[in-house]
């Protein structure tokens, strides 16, 4: 196999959770252009019509496998549909997660000690708890595989401290702690688990910041590329560890930030604005 060869992922039967917008859009595109035969998760069949119509355009099998993973039994039930459309699963790319949000949909940002701690279960629900169900139900259709892959959306939130988003960044540490537990205990069985933890990347998710010119230009200030990530660098990254190309890669945490995991940025000594949260 070529260096190139070993990126393709020719009818691979995958599952992209969070499938609809941003990160999980790109994954999808970019693993049905490696060859991939996709099953599409997001809370509506209607907000997936978009990502499916564009991996129908490269000629792969797409089915949809709708579910809002903060229901009980709605993991496995997205699992089993996806592999019964599929006629089974090689890859998963989890990616579907939560903010803590208001009603309308926009980010809280409290601290901890003013933050609820309703809105901490329900985060951790959708992005811990889903992610072990999902995971748990996967088992059985990846170890049929002999080329099995899961991978599991993190973040750089989960490497780093991170304030006002601290059950976000709880939970996707959480993440990474599962993908190397699960990558020891599930070796044998010829499955990989890696979590891939994105920096500040430019999606619907992170609009409040990006468009926000003081905070953007702070968040910025901390990232030695001096950018936004967008979202198909982030499916480049997930294509890989999800292909052949990573056939030897397993229980590891990528971290795709720009730098800004850098011990200060890695801009010590560079001035940096004034952090928008001061109080």
């Amino acid at each position: 196999m070529t260096a190139l060869a070993s990126f393709r992922l020719d009818g691979a039967r995958t599952l992209v959770t969070g499938a609809s917008r941003g990160i999980g859009k790109a994954v999808a595109v970019a693993l049905a252009q490696a060859g991939a035969d996709l099953a599409l998760s997001a809370r509506t069949s209607a907000a997936l019509k978009e990502t499916a119509r564009l991996v129908a355009e490269e000629g792969r099998t797409v089915a949809l496998v709708p579910g809002d993973l903060a229901e009980p039994g709605a993991a496995d039930a997205v699992v089993d549909d996806a592999a019964a459309q599929l006629g089974g699963l090689d890859v998963v790319v989890h990616n579907a997660g939560i903010l803590s949000s208001r009603p309308d949909g926009s980010p809280t940002m409290d601290t901890l000690q003013d933050s609820d701690q309703d809105d901490w279960n329900r985060v951790l629900s959708v992005n811990l708890n889903a992610t072990a169900a999902l995971c748990r139900r996967a088992h059985r259709h990846l170890v049929a595989s002999p080329r099995a892959a899961v991978v599991l959306m993190s973040s750089l939130a989960g490497v780093v401290g991170t304030p006002r988003m601290e059950a976000y960044a709880a939970s996707k540490a959480a993440q990474i702690s599962l993908a190397r537990s699960l990558a020891v205990g599930w070796a044998r069985a010829g499955i990989r688990v890696n979590a891939l933890c994105p920096g500040w990347t430019r999606t619907d998710m992170t609009a409040f910041a990006y468009s926000t010119g003081p905070l953007s230009d702070w968040l910025m200030a901390h990232v030695p590329l001096g950018r936004w990530a967008e979202p198909h660098e982030v499916a480049c990254a997930a294509l890989y560890l999800a292909s052949p190309a990573a056939s030897y890669l397993t229980g590891q945490a990528l971290v795709l930030d720009g730098g800004a995991g850098v011990p200060d940025g890695g801009l010590a000594g560079i001035p940096k604005p004034p952090s928008p949260f001061a109080a």
